[in-house]
């Protein structure tokens, strides 16, 4: 198990970087024109999630997610203390994704961000695009196994630009958001209503693509 933990932290950490890196990256270079810079967030954030995935998934499922590691004890691929570390190292791994971001660019290591994120429409758009990420990982690769990092990753890649928050859709990631003043960041204040959006809408795919499994059984 240390070694599925070990890979959750690194890949955990990855992706923060990737997310908060690409995403200061592209201001700086783009000066304003947030087209421009969400457009080169969201390719590297869905090309990093690829290799992340395909690299990873062997070694601990590459969950990188607490949601997803949740629904997997649930769906009873994971076990409860496996469960506990997962959600562990990828918090864990999430902060130190965002110094190293942060030593990357010259930031400032502690911050605490002030971007704001707030309204109905923002948290309503977590609760969808939660929904279709844990219904990506539920129902991709069924067929064909080799399919569902790229499936992940393209679902990723257009929720940047199909929901209004911009689709955190993580935990993890939203809990290091909260630490960074950069394009990528989100106050405190956010923090809660994000991730009581993103259980639920978990929780609604879980219960969907239940349902779209068993009568798909039972057809065949």
């Amino acid at each position: 198990m240390k070694t599925k933990v070990v890979a959750e932290f690194i890949g955990t950490a990855f992706l923060v970087m990737i997310v908060l890196g690409s995403g200061i990256m592209a201001q700086n270079l783009f000066q304003g024109n947030l087209g421009l810079a969400l457009l080169a967030n969201s390719l590297a954030t869905g090309a990093g999630l690829f290799v992340l995935i395909q690299c990873l998934g062997p070694i601990s499922g590459s969950h990188l997610n607490p949601i997803v590691s949740l629904l997997e004890m649930l769906w009873g691929s994971l076990s409860k203390k496996e469960a506990v570390y997962y959600v562990l190292a990828q918090i864990a791994g999430a902060y130190i994704g965002l110094i190293f971001t942060h030593l990357m660019f010259n930031l400032d290591v502690f911050q605490i961000s002030n971007v704001q994120r707030s309204g109905l429409n923002l948290v309503f758009s977590e609760i969808i695009a939660t929904f279709g990420l844990i219904s990506v990982v539920a129902l991709a690769g069924k067929k064909h196994v080799e399919f569902a990092p790229l499936s992940v990753a393209a679902y990723i890649m257009s929720a940047y630009w199909f929901t209004s928050s911009t689709s955190f859709a993580n935990p993890a990631v939203t809990f290091a958001r909260m630490f960074t003043n950069s394009f990528g960041g989100m106050a405190p204040s956010h923090f809660l209503p994000f991730i009581l959006c993103q259980m639920v809408g978990g929780i609604l795919a879980f219960y969907v693509t239940k349902q779209l499994k068993y009568k798909k059984l039972t057809k065949t």
